[in-house]
C-alpha cells in the first residue's frame, strides 16, 4: 500500500487483478463514476455508487468479497477510497487507470 494523494492510504490494483477477481466471485466493484457515465458505458457485474452522493456508510456489504472502486481513470477511485477512510470505513483499493484501463486491456464493457 501508499499514501493516497487524497488522503488514506491506497491499494492499485491492476485490471488484469480487478477482472479475475470479478471472474473468480472474489471482487465487488463500486464504480464511482456518475449515472450518465455509467449509463453511457461499464464494467459489466459493477455496482453504480456515484462519488457525487457518496455515502460510506451506505457502501454496499461485499460480504466475503473484496470490495474495489474504479472510476474512469483511477482519481474519482482513489478520493472514494480516501473518503470511506475518512468516515472510519477500512476500504482501501482501487482499480488503477479506471474503465480506461479496461477496455485498453480489451476487457468488455456494456453499453447503455
Amino acid at each position: 500500500m501508499q499514501p493516497n494523494p487524497f488522503g488514506g492510504v491506497i491499494e492499485n490494483l491492476s485490471v488484469e487483478e480487478v477482472k479475475a477477481g470479478l471472474d473468480a466471485g472474489t471482487i465487488l466493484l463500486v464504480d464511482v463514476r456518475e449515472p450518465n457515465e455509467t449509463a453511457a458505458e461499464s464494467i459489466p457485474g459493477a455496482v453504480e455508487f456515484p462519488l457525487s452522493a457518496f455515502d460510506a456508510h451506505a457502501l454496499p456489504d461485499p460480504g466475503e468479497k473484496t470490495l474495489v472502486f474504479s472510476c474512469r481513470s483511477g482519481q474519482r477511485s482513489q478520493k472514494a477510497a480516501a473518503a470511506a477512510q475518512a468516515a472510519g470505513v477500512d476500504l482501501h483499493r482501487h482499480m488503477a487507470g479506471g474503465i480506461l484501463a479496461w477496455k485498453e486491456a480489451g476487457f468488455p464493457t456494456e453499453k447503455g
